[in-house]
């Protein structure tokens, strides 16, 4: 059994037409995290939402949004998400960041 280590979840709240240097920023904050080394990281799509102006985004096709919520989650040690939040700040034009400790439980593939 694996032993759970403290790690930090980076949670970035952002919408599908939200662009850095003209690409996607979600497609941006991950492959600058790779970039950095960091463990890894997952892009959520989201079917429906709303931020702080309270204007809806839904896939429901009466309703079609061209600018559905997406969900970038990134998990690393503290010292190596801390160090990447400055990286984050400087791509971020509007959107919402949370941190939160979690236990990881990490699995490798078993050796033959």
């Amino acid at each position: 059994m694996q032993l759970p280590q403290e790690s930090v979840l980076l949670r970035v709240f952002i919408g599908e037409s939200d662009r850095f240097d003209g690409a996607p920023l979600y497609e941006a904050v991950v492959l600058k995290a790779r970039e950095l080394g960091l463990a890894g990281a997952t892009v959520l799509r989201s079917p429906m939402g709303f931020g702080a102006a309270s204007r809806l985004h839904t896939a429901k096709i009466l309703r079609l949004s061209d600018d559905l919520p997406m969900i970038v989650e990134i998990v690393d040690t503290e010292a190596k998400v801390n160090a990447f939040l400055p990286v984050l700040d400087g791509m971020m034009d509007g959107g919402l960041v949370t941190l939160e400790t979690v236990k990881v439980l990490h699995y490798r593939p078993r050796r033959a």
